[in-house]
């Protein structure tokens, strides 16, 4: 049985870093979010809950709360459709994982096309945003898919963008790959506009501040969730942060050098590369939500013009950038 579990394409979705390991990094990114946030504004944060703690179970008790409230289907909604839309949403939220590769040798998938894989994967997930708010027959449900709409055609095409760029840097689209020719010189440090691209886009591809627009309580109560609640609820807004895990590991895939330590500064994992894999996108994740406290929402036109106008402008840029350090002969 043991055995069973630790083959690569049973352990990688199910335990780390899929299924299992992203339950609970949900759990501690919601506190990390609170308190980050609760310091920067000069408030407690939770505390009510293992208040010796810091309040680090808050989380726990707010996900009970929500499986055990009431489950209210409106009579006006597609129920179907209502219900699998966030299963769905969910599903491939956390699907990008069997994709990434979490050490040389260990991967679910072990493609020279992997890149490709989880890409393809991670620009699925919108739809069912779209299919949720379309569902729902509310108009503050639709709005709210709409701007979603609007926000996936402008950022799918920087991430694809940077992605290549380092694709094209290293001369593979092979994660692991990508993550080896990392271990003198990580991919941020060669190609530092790409690393910036894909960081915005991937804010923008999780709906985190000051992205927060298709979900924006101030004038369209809570988006394309309005609608739901408990469990389905839950689904939802957990699919938002499974999504900003899968981006921070494979930001720390292809920019961070992987399972490769900082040469002379940290200690390799040995056996356990994962380890560090998982501690240098809890790092990017912590920025991610960090921003939250210091940056107001934008509205829709700018997220997009934003989107258009500077970042797609910058992604384009990295890839000019790969261009001129692989026709200068860098070596990688």
């Amino acid at each position: 049985m043991i055995r069973f579990i630790l083959r690569p394409e049973v352990f990688v979705p199910l335990v780390f870093p899929g299924v299992a390991v992203a339950l609970l990094i949900l759990l501690l990114i919601f506190w990390i979010e609170r308190k980050l946030t609760a310091k920067v504004q000069l408030r407690y944060g939770p505390l009510f809950v293992t208040r010796s703690l810091g309040g680090i179970l808050q989380a726990v008790a707010d996900m009970l709360k929500f499986v055990f409230s009431e489950q209210i289907i409106p009579r006006t909604v597609d129920k179907l459709v209502f219900i699998l839309g966030p299963l769905l949403l969910f599903t491939f939220a956390i699907l990008p994982v069997i994709g990434i590769p979490i050490s040389a040798s260990y991967a679910a998938i072990a493609s020279s096309m992997s890149l490709l894989i989880v890409v393809a994967l991670l620009v699925t997930g919108p739809i069912f945003l779209l299919i949720i708010g379309w569902a729902s027959n509310n108009k503050f449900s639709t709005i709210g898919g709409l701007r979603e709409g609007y926000l996936t055609i402008s950022y799918e095409i920087p991430i694809v963008l940077s992605l290549l760029a380092m694709a094209a840097l290293y001369n593979s689209l092979d994660l692991i790959e990508i993550a080896e020719s990392q271990i003198g010189v990580w991919g941020i440090l060669m190609n530092p506009i790409a690393a910036l691209a894909f960081f915005i886009a991937a804010l923008l591809a999780v709906g985190k501040y000051p992205y927060q627009i298709g979900e924006a309580e101030t004038e369209i109560v809570a988006g394309y969730g309005s609608e739901y609640s408990s469990s389905l609820y839950i689904l939802i807004m957990g699919a938002t942060y499974i999504r900003l895990y899968v981006m921070s590991l494979l930001f720390t895939i292809v920019f961070l050098g992987g399972w490769n330590p900082i040469p002379g500064f940290i200690p390799n994992f040995g056996p356990m590369p994962g380890g560090l894999i998982l501690m240098k996108s809890l790092v990017v994740m912590g920025l991610m939500v960090f921003l939250r406290s210091i940056y107001p929402r934008y509205r829709v036109d700018q997220g997009v013009k934003i989107s258009w106008q500077k970042l797609f402008v910058l992604s384009m840029a990295s890839i000019g950038f790969t261009i001129i350090l692989v026709a200068g002969g860098i070596p990688l």
